[in-house]
């Protein structure tokens, strides 16, 4: 009962162009040669693949169904394929990278430009993802390495801390709570608040946070990640709780960021698989990763506010109309 490559191919061909003399252009064969075969193949699987219509065939509904295998079964041809020819281009490597959106915006990239200097002839992948396509990527080894800010736990997969960071508030330029050098949770309570989706690793922190503080998340808005909230909150849509990793890639835009009592401490982490050899292009840019933690990522001394001349560019174009009718008053 089982089918071959060949007949795989013949089978593809006439449910993609609909006739047999349409898959016999497409395979640069005879059409009495793949009528045989598409014989050949039915018999062999037991039952029709197309009925013949009024000379036209017409596929049937496990055909339909089996089309959505070879499809996928092509699909992995080719990759195989595009890899052989990425290999053949790139022969000193390359290295394919994810990254969760918190440090995906601002570190790695710098890493990524840093490491370009000294292995520019290295192909390079990079794509930030949440958490669980995340982990996909890296089980199915699409990913070489990965960079995130909550740990993965998974039996084949290691992970090393590179960097930390605190939780923050963050809020526009021109908010009451920018004129406070420290928050707490009952001091959120009064805005607009932007939260993450429950089921999501931010989603769960932010409502522990607020628990133990007695409170319940009351959200106006749940995003996916820290980038999205910190874009809503440049739009002021509200207030949220980011990573300062996150913060530190919008202090330009009039962003405000102010610490939290008792806000938990956020590791990032660089993540392999574990039995998998490391190949010498991975090491090299695992040392240029952590180079940059180490020469960005420190927030020992992490500025709270923006920039001086971002505020005043910020406010000239967040002002409210009374508070720019005030201004003019005077």
């Amino acid at each position: 009962m089982k089918i071959n490559l060949k007949q795989i191919e013949v089978f593809r061909a006439v449910m993609i162009t609909g006739t047999i003399r349409g898959a016999s252009e497409m395979l640069y064969v005879s059409q009495p040669a793949v009528s045989r075969l598409l014989s050949h193949t039915e018999q062999r699987i037991g039952f029709p693949l197309f009925k013949r219509i009024r000379g036209r065939l017409q596929a049937t509904l496990e055909a339909k169904k089996l089309f959505h295998q070879v499809e996928a079964v092509y699909d992995g041809v080719q990759r195989v394929n595009d890899m052989a020819r990425e290999l053949y281009e790139h022969q000193e490597g390359i290295l394919n990278l994810v990254a969760s959106p918190s440090v995906g915006h601002m570190l790695i990239p710098s890493a990524i430009a840093a490491y370009r200097q000294t292995h520019p002839h290295v192909k390079l992948t990079f794509h930030y993802l949440n958490h669980t396509p995340l982990t996909d990527r890296l089980l199915k080894q699409h990913a070489d390495l990965a960079v995130t800010l909550l740990p993965i736990k998974h039996p084949n997969l290691e992970h090393e801390e590179i960097g930390s960071a605190r939780l923050v508030c963050i809020c526009p330029y021109n908010h009451p709570l920018a004129r406070r050098s420290m928050l707490e949770v009952k001091d959120l309570l009064d805005y607009p608040f932007i939260s993450y989706d429950k089921g999501s690793p931010f989603g769960q922190m932010v409502r522990e946070i607020f628990e133990n503080s007695g409170h319940e998340v009351r959200s106006v808005l749940d995003v996916g990640s820290p980038q999205n909230a910190c874009a809503l909150v440049q739009a002021g849509a509200g207030i949220a709780l980011v990573d300062q990793f996150s913060a530190k890639s919008w202090t330009a835009s009039g962003i405000v960021t102010r610490p939290m009592a008792q806000a938990p401490t956020l590791n990032a982490y660089l993540i392999r698989l574990r039995d998998e050899p490391v190949s010498q292009i991975s090491q090299s840019f695992m040392d240029a990763l952590k180079a940059t933690f180490r020469k960005e990522g420190d927030f020992g001394n992490f500025d709270l506010m923006p920039p001086a001349t971002a505020i005043s560019d910020a406010g000239k174009k967040a002002a409210t109309p009374r508070a720019r009718a005030g201004a003019d008053e005077k």
